[in-house]
C-alpha cells in the first residue's frame, strides 16, 4: 500500500510517499481502506515536533481522522463486518505516529471506530472525529450550567463551526468570529453575532466564556471577561492572573459513544461537516502548505 510519512522533522518537504506491506487486523481490530483522512493543525505540529511529549522521531505516520469501509476483521470483533463503513479517531498521541491515517489501509482497533449512516459521505465523515469531539469537549470544559454568552473564535473552520452550531443548538448566545467574507454560512450556524476576522475581537466582549479554536491567543484573552473561562486549542500567552480568568488547554480523547452521537448529527443535518477540498493522498505535503497558509473554509481531506 502506499502511505505518507514523516521523513524528516521540518517542512512539508519532509514528507515522502512510500510503499509498505499491507498491514493484517490483529485481534479486536478491522482492516479499513481509507476513503478520506482529515488534515488536522495536530499533524502540522507533529511534523514540526511540537507535541506534547516531545517530537516522534522519523520516519512515522500522520494522520487521526479515517473514513471508509472494513475490508477485513480481526478475531474478537463482533460489530463489523467486511462491506461495513465506519469513520473514526486514531488516538494518535497514544501511538504516536506507529499508526496514522495517510495511509490506503489501516489496522484500526474497532473500539476506534463507529458505523457511518447511510448517506453520509466518507469524505465528510472524515471530518468528524477530532474535530467535533474536540468542539464538544471543550465546551464542557466550561461546566456551564446554565444559558450563558460563549465567543468562538475561527468558526469558518471545523473546531469552531462545530462549537458554535452545538452552543447555539444548546441555548446559549454565541459570538462568531468568521473568515471575511464567509458572515453568511457563520450565520446559518444559529449564532446571535457574527464577528468579521478584520473587526477587534475584544470590542466584541468582554464574554465571560471564550473557545479560542484558532487560536488567535492574545486577542482572545482580552475578549474574555475577568473572572471568566478560556478554553484553546493549542497554548497561547498566559492572561494576567490579577484577572481571575480560568485558562485551559482541550486536549482531545477518544469518547466512542459521543462519537457516535456526533457522526449520527452530522447526518441528520444537526451539525454542520465542512469540506474545503480533497486532496490526493500522494499530494500530502501540498495539503500542508495549504492548512499552514491559512484562510481554508473548512477541512482539506486526503482521498486515495
Amino acid at each position: 500500500m502506499r502511505a505518507v510519512v514523516v521523513a524528516a522533522l521540518g517542512g512539508p518537504e519532509g514528507l515522502q510517499v512510500v510503499e509498505q506491506p499491507d498491514p493484517a487486523p490483529d485481534t479486536g481490530q478491522v482492516l479499513v481502506r481509507v476513503r478520506g483522512a482529515c488534515v488536522n493543525p495536530a499533524d502540522i505540529g507533529a511534523r514540526i515536533g511540537q507535541i506534547p511529549g516531545g517530537p516522534v522521531p522519523p520516519p512515522f505516520l500522520l494522520g487521526w481522522d479515517i473514513a471508509g469501509e472494513v475490508v477485513g476483521v480481526g478475531a474478537g470483533v463482533t460489530e463489523f463486518d467486511v462491506g461495513d463503513r465506519v469513520v473514526g479517531m486514531i488516538p494518535w498521541f497514544i501511538t504516536r505516529g506507529a499508526v496514522g491515517g495517510y495511509v490506503e489501509l489501516v489496522a484500526a482497533d474497532a473500539e476506534w471506530l463507529v458505523p457511518v449512516p447511510d448517506g453520509l459521505d466518507p469524505v465528510a465523515a472524515a471530518t468528524i472525529p477530532l474535530n467535533a469531539l474536540t468542539a464538544h469537549q471543550a465546551l464542557e470544559m466550561m461546566a456551564l450550567s446554565e444559558p450563558s454568552t460563549i465567543l468562538v473564535t475561527g468558526v469558518s473552520g471545523a473546531v469552531g463551526g462545530f462549537a458554535a452550531r452545538m452552543a447555539a443548538r444548546a441555548g446559549h448566545r454565541v459570538l462568531a468570529q468568521a473568515s471575511d467574507g464567509d458572515e453568511d454560512w457563520v450565520a446559518g450556524l444559529g449564532v446571535d453575532t457574527v464577528i468579521p476576522r478584520s473587526a477587534d475581537l475584544a470590542a466584541a466582549g468582554p464574554a465571560p466564556y471564550v473557545l479560542d479554536a484558532v487560536p488567535l491567543g492574545a486577542p482572545a484573552g482580552a475578549a474574555v471577561a475577568d473572572g471568566g473561562v478560556l478554553i484553546t486549542t493549542r497554548p497561547t500567552p498566559p492572561v494576567d492572573p490579577a484577572r481571575g480568568v480560568r485558562q485551559e488547554i482541550v486536549m482531545v480523547h477518544l469518547d466512542r459513544e459521543l462519537l457516535r452521537t456526533l457522526v449520527g448529527d452530522v447526518a441528520a443535518g444537526r451539525l454542520p461537516a465542512r469540506v474545503a477540498a480533497t486532496v490526493p493522498l500522494v499530494e500530502a505535503a501540498d495539503a500542508h502548505r495549504r492548512v499552514e497558509a491559512g484562510g481554508l473554509r473548512g477541512k482539506l481531506v486526503l482521498v486515495p
